[in-house]
C-alpha cells in the first residue's frame, strides 16, 4: 500500500507513469468516452480547509472513474478533537478504500496515514501541496514537452507550493529560481532536499524570472495566515509578476498560477489573462492527474 503526502513519496519512473496515464485519461475524458476503472471504489474526503478546485477535482473524478464519494468537513470529522486522529482513521479507513485530506498539519496527515488501512492523499497541507504541483508538470509538458533541465521562476512566499516545486525539481531534474521577501523565504529543511543545487535564491524577483521557461506564484496571504494580510501585503509589494517579470523570461514561457489569484496583488491582470498564462489548462489538468493518481493507489499501474 502506497499513501501520496508529500511529493517525494514518488520517484521519477511513477511520475513519468501517471503523467503518462493523466494523458490517456484526459483523451478519452475529451472523446466522452468511460474510464470506469474504480467501479465500486469510495473515496472519503475530508476538508478541514476549504476548497474549491480541490473539491471539485477529486469528486468528479472519483464519479468519473465510475466510484462514490463521500464528502467530511470539519463540522462533521473533527479530526482529533471529537476523537483522536489515530482512532478516525482506523474507523473510516474500514469504510472506504481511499481517503483524501485537506488541512493544516502536515502531521495530521501523517499521523492518519499511519494508522490507515487504505491510500491517503495529501489535497494540501501548511507544508505542501503534492496534487497541484503535479497538475502543474504535466501541463507544462502539455504544452512544452519535458521539464527536465528547464528552470521554474517561483515568485512570493515560501509556502507550500514552494516546498513542492523544490521537492519535484529533487526528483525530477529541473531547477528552481526562488524569491520571497525577507521574512518569508523557504525552509529547505521541511522540503528535505537531496541535491542543493536544484535550487538558487534571488533577492530580486526580477532576476529570479531571468530566463526561466516557467513563472509562477501562489497569493501573498495563504489560509490560515489570514491576520497577517496586511502586513504581508507591505512585504509583499514588489513580488507581483508583471509584464516585466515576464519579459525577462524565455520568450516561450509559461505563467501558472495554483488559484485562486487576486489580480493587482501577486500577478497583475495582464499576465494571468495574457497568452503566456495556463492556468485554466491547469486547473483541470488538476481533474485529469488525480484520476491517474487515485487509479494507480488503488489498482497499481495500468495498459488499458
Amino acid at each position: 500500500m502506497r499513501h501520496f503526502l508529500q511529493f517525494s513519496d514518488l520517484n521519477a519512473a511513477e511520475c513519468a507513469y501517471l503523467f503518462e496515464r493523466a494523458a490517456l485519461i484526459k483523451k478519452k475524458f475529451k472523446a466522452y468516452e468511460k474510464h470506469h476503472s474504480l467501479v465500486d471504489r469510495t473515496l472519503a474526503m475530508i476538508f478541514e480547509k476549504a476548497s474549491t478546485r480541490t473539491r471539485v477535482s477529486f469528486e468528479a473524478g472519483m464519479y468519473q472513474l465510475g466510484g462514490s464519494v463521500v464528502h467530511l468537513t470539519t463540522g462533521d470529522s473533527q479530526l482529533g478533537r471529537a476523537e483522536p486522529i489515530e482512532d478516525s482513521a482506523k474507523v473510516i479507513s474500514r469504510m472506504v478504500d481511499l481517503v483524501m485530506i485537506r488541512t493544516y498539519e502536515q502531521s495530521k496527515l501523517e499521523r492518519f496515514a499511519a494508522n490507515s488501512r487504505v491510500p491517503v492523499i495529501n489535497g494540501l497541507t501548511n507544508e505542501f501541496h503534492p496534487c497541484q504541483i503535479l497538475a502543474d508538470i504535466f501541463t507544462y509538458i502539455e504544452h512544452r514537452g519535458s521539464i527536465r533541465g528547464k528552470t521554474v521562476a517561483w515568485v512570493g512566499d515560501g509556502n507550500n507550493m514552494a516546498n513542492t516545486w523544490l521537492q519535484a525539481a529533487d526528483l525530477l531534474g529541473f531547477k528552481v529560481h526562488v524569491s520571497t521577501p525577507s521574512g518569508y523565504e523557504i525552509d529547505q529543511s521541511v522540503a528535505g532536499l537531496r541535491r542543493p543545487e536544484s535550487y538558487q535564491v534571488f533577492k530580486n524577483p526580477l532576476d529570479a524570472c531571468h530566463q526561466a521557461d516557467l513563472v509562477t506564484t501562489d497569493v501573498w496571504t495563504s489560509m490560515g495566515f489570514e491576520a497577517e494580510n496586511e502586513v504581508r501585503k507591505k512585504a509583499f509589494a514588489r513580488w507581483c509578476v508583471d509584464t516585466e517579470m515576464m519579459s525577462a523570461a524565455r520568450p516561450d514561457a509559461l505563467f501558472m498560477h495554483c488559484l485562486p489569484a487576486h489580480r493587482g496583488e501577486e500577478v497583475s491582470a495582464e499576465v494571468i489573462d495574457g497568452g503566456q498564462s495556463v492556468v485554466w489548462d491547469e486547473a483541470e489538468n488538476r481533474l485529469h492527474v488525480q484520476k491517474a493518481l487515485m487509479e494507480w493507489l488503488l489498482l497499481g499501474q495500468q495498459t488499458t
